[in-house]
């Protein structure tokens, strides 16, 4: 894989933190919506496109990728704005769910891929859903990973970021290093051992004026999920929801109350915090390779 053109913040935490599996990956750049993706490819078979949540990038999936790329094609973007993909202004790409799934269409297209499974976590849970209701054509299958579908009080980025003038500079100048490892620690995992050097390299890729800049307009621009919430009903694929039971941002019981919005979709409780690709990558790998490969999930 050639690291060229990464930026060196990212780029130097980049090569021990990948699998075999990622390092070995295809990596190519493509232009959607008017703005450049980077994208993760590797595996053959029928294609899964995985999308990551917020303050995240492809990486989060490196621990799952191994197992699934042994019957799959995996594909991994970078959302625009976040990781090595271009972080445009609000002027040019809005960072609302409207923008984001229009942008994963554009990237089947470009990539010639017709029709694919789609696994989504957090916000990539909610753009997926978007993506399902409105494009229905390129969804096979749909996992949700602890969706961004609900609205809650627990996540405090947002509400700083909702903070008309000294919200969005307290966010852009104020969210250093310190800040962002306890965000990831309290709200995005269970208070699990992560290496420090992996969600370095989220901070590192994140810590630019673009892509803070990007970051606070997606907080603003996703806020109201109401539109997500409506395109449930119009989802027609099979379905499986996967939700962490400490989850610190959206209790469990709204991943069981989608479950059934979602024609009866079956309902996977891991013992994990909002990331269970992070946190339980093993076990949720063995739920994506059981419904992926057409086996019933468990229902809880």
């Amino acid at each position: 894989m050639s690291m060229q053109g990464w930026p060196l913040a990212c780029r130097a935490q980049l090569t021990p933190l990948g699998s075999r599996s990622m390092l070995e990956a295809r990596y190519r750049d493509v232009t959607v919506s008017g703005a450049r993706l980077r994208v993760m490819d590797t595996g053959s078979g029928s294609p899964v496109v995985l999308l990551h949540g917020l303050f995240m990038d492809h990486l989060t999936w490196s621990h799952i990728t191994p197992e699934l790329s042994e019957d799959f094609r995996v594909i991994a973007p970078d959302l625009p704005g976040f990781g090595e993909s271009e972080k445009p202004p609000p002027s040019r790409f809005s960072y609302n769910f409207d923008a984001f799934a229009d942008c994963i269409a554009g990237l089947y297209a470009g990539l010639g891929v017709g029709r694919a499974a789609l696994v989504g976590h957090g916000l990539g849970g909610a753009v997926a859903i978007a993506v399902a209701a409105r494009h229905a054509e390129l969804v096979s299958r749909l996992v949700l990973i602890n969706p961004a579908a609900f609205t809650t009080s627990g996540d405090y980025s947002r509400r700083l970021a909702s903070v008309p003038l000294v919200g969005g500079l307290l966010f852009k100048q104020l969210f250093g290093r310190t800040s962002f490892r306890s965000y990831f620690r309290e709200k995005l995992t269970h208070q699990a051992s992560l290496d420090p050097a992996r969600v370095d390299h989220y901070y590192d890729c994140f810590n630019t004026p673009a892509a803070r800049g990007s970051a606070l307009a997606t907080l603003r621009a996703t806020q109201d999920t109401r539109g997500i919430i409506a395109d449930t009903a119009r989802v027609q694929v099979p379905s499986l929801v996967v939700w962490g039971r400490h989850d610190p941002l959206c209790p469990s019981g709204f991943g069981q109350k989608l479950s059934r919005t979602l024609h009866g979709a079956g309902f996977e409780l891991m013992d994990s915090g909002h990331s269970p690709q992070e946190e339980r990558p093993k076990e949720l790998s063995r739920v994506l390779a059981r419904f992926l490969r057409a086996e019933r999930p468990s229902l809880y």
